[in-house]
């Protein structure tokens, strides 16, 4: 039965190999290659990205600053009450003071009393400025010159004059000018042989100082602040007695404007003379150029004032 079973599994194998050997198709040694045409088919090209490109920054949106209106507030923002109701307290509860120009002259005045302090020691001026014009320009820093209807000094100031006319150099020594001349003084400034608070000049001779420019520097001639004219006289009843103060930091000025034992009406009338001037830089109708006044004596804290109240109304409507 065995052998039986053997055999037809042999003649199965057989016949199977035979069928799979006649179905398939016959291949020969030589590789015949068939000619076909293919479809042709486009594609778009793809755009290649730059590896190195920088993104473009996205624009900051800057946030536009929050006005606060206090106006009809019973408080102001953030603090606890407008004044406070004792005599000791935080600071930083309440909005800062801001005094009477009179009133802060009598409060210096009183801390010169109770702090035992010097009864002559100087008063003076701090303003920030608003030097901006517009299309983003700016009010350059300046140097002037003051008269004060009130002089603390107690020396005149030293005031050199430069011409070459016998004429003019005699009236400026009637004058009270310390020294006049012309090319001649030149050397002697540059070795510091002599010196002057203030320098002036008549216009034909400014071209023969442009070695004293490096010198001088703020203090060399210049029509701007009034120091190059005719009228000699009137340069040198300026300058004699004139108070000099300049910007610095771009927007403040820091000025000495009176000393503490003066009454308080020569006080104002100084500090008015200086807001003045000061004002007097700025167009008129670009707004208003006091952002902070503040007066102080050399011992004494600091009082804001409004310095809108001691400008007259014709330059007060220009600070508005």
């Amino acid at each position: 039965m065995a052998t039986c079973t053997r055999t037809v599994w042999k003649v199965l194998a057989g016949c199977q190999t035979q069928l799979l050997s006649t179905s398939g198709p016959t291949y020969t040694g030589v590789t015949q290659t068939a000619q076909r045409s293919l479809p042709v088919r486009t594609f778009a090209a793809v755009k290649a990205l730059k590896k190195n490109k920088k993104e473009a920054p996205e624009k900051e949106v800057k946030k536009e600053k929050r006005v606060i209106d206090d106006k009809d507030r019973h408080k102001p923002f953030g603090k606890t009450a407008w004044a406070p109701v004792d005599d000791v307290y935080i600071l930083r509860y309440y909005p800062k003071a801001i005094h009477d120009a009179a009133d802060a002259i009598d409060m210096l005045k009183k801390f010169q009393v109770l702090d035992f302090t010097p009864h002559n020691q100087p008063v003076y001026l701090n303003l920030r400025l608003d030097m901006k014009l517009e299309k983003k320009k700016k009010v350059d820093p300046f140097v002037s010159t003051v008269q004060l209807p009130h002089c603390f000094k107690t020396e005149m100031n030293r005031v050199l004059v430069f011409t070459e006319d016998a004429n003019q150099a005699k009236v400026a020594q009637e004058n009270g000018a310390a020294f006049t001349g012309g090319a001649e003084l030149i050397q002697q400034i540059l070795d510091d042989e002599i010196s002057a608070d203030f320098y002036v000049a008549v216009p034909d001779i400014l071209p023969k100082l442009v070695p004293l420019k490096n010198k001088l520097r703020k203090k060399f001639p210049k029509s701007k602040r009034g120091s190059v004219g005719i009228n000699i006289p009137k340069m040198l009843e300026l300058f004699k007695s004139g108070h000099e103060y300049m910007v610095e930091n771009d927007d403040c000025v820091k000025t000495q404007i009176a000393t503490l034992d003066m009454p308080r009406e020569h006080i104002y009338a100084n500090l008015q003379s200086v807001l003045i001037d000061v004002c007097s830089h700025k167009p008129a109708n670009m707004g208003p150029f006091i952002e902070r006044a503040i007066i102080a004596s050399q011992t004494s804290e600091a009082l804001w004032f409004k310095s809108e109240d001691v400008l007259p109304k014709a330059a007060a409507k220009t600070e508005e």
